[in-house]
């Protein structure tokens, strides 16, 4: 081997196991003690902090450093970190989905064809459970988008209101689903899209610049799910502060702004009021109805029949 080809082999050893002698190091590499020494010296001119100790059970150890340094992962290894990443992206793992994604866009680049199918195959008996999981949606589709968002190429697929094609901005994920907010051709105009509604996602080989006008990724995806898409709007002003109320009400049912004073602004969307504010009600906090005219109203009427309907359930004097 070649000076850079040791290093690297040297490089994946440290990373196999947790302490190596010099012996066992140039026996694995065909070379001497010396050479070993002198590679463990190159590798910390690169920045791997590769610590050297004497005596029994004394050697080589690789030592957590102030950057991540880069990994070398064998084909088994590579599977293996891939599959857990697909699980994490496409399968509901909401705490964890957006940062296996990313990691998961930087391992495709990387990642040997031959392995690529290995990895569908397997990812297809990877499933999650529990609380809080994201609606499954296809990783290969997530891929798809990830690419296209990546290399700045247009998207063609099929949607419930019709086939689409479309600059892809951003993925976005809440605590139930995956969102891809992108600038679509036809309408002229930003739009979200859920991804488990998308099929037939096709990137395609024309490239757009960015608009200067996108809007923060995030936050139009949020407004748009809990309030925008809804015919009919609240607004509410809560006493007590944005960091207690978005504890306890889903990202996906309303957006949270602090109003100062210890209180907050809640905005929500729905078809019918009422069960927004029932979820209001049961928050335990004092509000007041800011928009619409008529949901205040509402309040009142519901008042006097919750106050009715305690009176008549009080039990007759024995």
């Amino acid at each position: 081997m070649d000076t850079a080809e040791r290093v690297l082999a040297l490089l994946g050893l440290l990373q196999q196991r947790q302490v190596w002698t010099g012996p066992d190091l140039a026996e694995r590499l065909g070379v001497t003690a010396r050479t070993v020494r002198r590679d463990v010296e190159r590798l910390r001119t690169l920045g791997y902090p590769v610590h050297a100790s004497q005596g029994v059970g004394g050697g080589y150890q690789l030592g957590p450093g102030q950057d991540l340094p880069p990994l070398l992962l064998d084909d088994e290894e590579a599977i293996a970190t891939a599959v857990s990443l697909l699980a994490g992206a496409g399968g509901g793992v909401a705490s964890a989905g957006d940062a296996a994604l990313r990691a998961l866009t930087k391992l495709d680049r990387l990642l040997p064809t031959r392995l690529r199918s290995e990895v569908r195959a397997l990812s297809g008996a990877v499933e999650s459970f529990g609380r809080g999981g994201r609606t499954p949606v296809d990783p290969d589709v997530l891929m798809v988008l990830a690419r296209a968002c990546r290399d700045q190429v247009e998207v063609e697929f099929a949607y419930s209101s019709g086939p689409r094609r479309v600059e892809p901005y951003r993925l976005v994920s809440s605590d139930r689903r995956w969102y891809l907010l992108a600038f679509d051709r036809d309408r002229d105009d930003w739009r979200t899209f859920r991804v488990d509604r998308m099929t037939a996602v096709t990137a395609r080989t024309w490239h757009f610049r960015p608009r200067a006008d996108a809007p923060d990724a995030a936050t139009y995806v949020h407004e748009g799910v809990a309030s925008r898409v809804y015919a009919r709007r609240a607004r509410f002003l809560v006493h007590a502060p944005a960091e207690l109320v978005r504890d306890e009400i889903p990202v996906s049912a309303a957006v949270v702004y602090p109003a100062g004073d210890g209180r907050c602004e809640v905005r929500a969307g729905a078809d019918n009021l009422d069960g927004v504010l029932l979820h209001m009600a049961l928050l335990d906090h004092e509000f007041v109805v800011l928009d619409p005219p008529e949901l205040a109203a509402r309040c009142h009427e519901l008042g006097t029949r919750l106050r009715a309907a305690g009176s008549s359930a009080r039990p007759e004097p024995g």
